[in-house]
């Protein structure tokens, strides 16, 4: 044993200098892989959609925009990129299967859990809508809250339900839908920007708003009720819209021509006067000259009505008159 002892220091020895010679050789490798390592992590692109938030040693740098960038490789600067140019969608209610597609957290959740609802009047609707939003500060969407999507989620359920328990369960079904999508867009970004999530929403829509299904039926009777009541209302309001300015045009008219009227006879009768009292002056004047005018105008006016007119002196004697022959014999 102790003569193999030697042998053994001799071997460690001839390890140790085979060690020194490689470690020479593998140095300049190792450094042309670092190098290579380095220049290939230096750089970074981002897409049109999207804008890069760069931290270095765990420190808030710069965002940057579309375009190649440089950064210090081996973890020194991080860069995370967020699709900031284009418009995220969450549904709530229901699944549509792009959204499925994401995995996201809340695909195994109730969803009568976010669509039921209790209105102003203690009734519930099932209302179904989508939140449309986009990225404005990606620097705060990231690091403003540990879960965005999950606060936006929260955020729009708890608005909406606020803004459905002020209205009655008919004007949620019917007509008040843009009117609820409205306003709890606009009190989800006022929350929104008081959390400085750096985020910009864009649009809430109600997809589908109905009553629970165990009611539906007798909520469907009623709405067609309501309905046959509305056509009756219409139709009556049409018919007096109809009837009555027919009716105001009508009387205007008569009235019109009953003034047209009035005046036209007052009119004649001051001509007449007037007439009368041109006459009486001449007669003053000219008592004789005015009574055979008088007479020959009267006389002018009758004629002139009658077709054939035969006027025989009375002191002719056996004479027989033809008529039809446009004779006439004057004393």
């Amino acid at each position: 044993m102790n003569q193999g002892q030697p042998d053994l220091n001799y071997e460690l020895y001839k390890l140790k200098q085979s060690f020194n010679k490689n470690k020479k050789a593998l140095l300049p490798l190792l450094m042309a892989v670092l190098i290579a390592i380095g220049f290939f992590t230096s750089y970074y692109t981002v897409e049109p959609d999207e804008e890069a938030v760069v931290i270095r040693l765990g420190r808030y740098l710069d965002t940057t925009q579309p375009g190649l960038h440089f950064k210090i490789p081996f973890g020194i600067d991080r860069v995370i990129k967020v699709k900031t140019k284009i418009v995220h969608q969450e549904e709530f209610g229901f699944r549509s299967q792009s959204y499925n597609s994401r995995r996201t957290n809340y695909g195994s959740r109730n969803l009568d859990e976010e669509s039921l609802m209790v209105t102003g009047d203690l009734n519930v609707a099932e209302v179904q809508w989508v939140v449309q939003y986009q990225i404005s500060n990606p620097f705060k969407f990231l690091f403003k809250t540990s879960e965005p999507v999950r606060n936006i989620r929260d955020v729009s359920e708890s608005i909406l339900r606020r803004v459905v328990g002020d209205i009655m369960v008919t004007e949620v079904l019917t007509t008040g839908r843009v009117g609820i999508a409205g306003d709890a867009k606009q009190l989800m970004q006022e929350v929104l920007d008081k959390y400085d999530m750096g985020v910009l929403i864009r649009s809430i829509k109600l997809q589908d708003v109905n009553p629970p299904k165990k009611v539906q039926a007798s909520f469907n009777d009623v709405n067609a009720a309501k309905q046959e009541q509305e056509k009756m209302i219409n139709q009556a309001e049409q018919a007096y819209n109809k009837v009555i300015p027919e009716a105001k045009g009508k009387a205007k008219k008569l009235v019109s021509e009953a003034q047209g009227y009035a005046q036209a006879v007052v009119n004649r009768a001051e001509g007449d006067a007037n007439r009368f009292a041109e006459i009486y002056r001449e007669y003053i004047k000219a008592p004789n000259v005015t009574k055979k005018r008088l007479y020959l105008e009267a006389m002018e006016e009758l004629f002139s009505k009658l077709d054939n007119v035969v006027i025989i002196d009375p002191k002719v004697k056996g004479l027989l008159p033809v008529f039809g022959k446009g004779i006439s014999n004057e004393k």
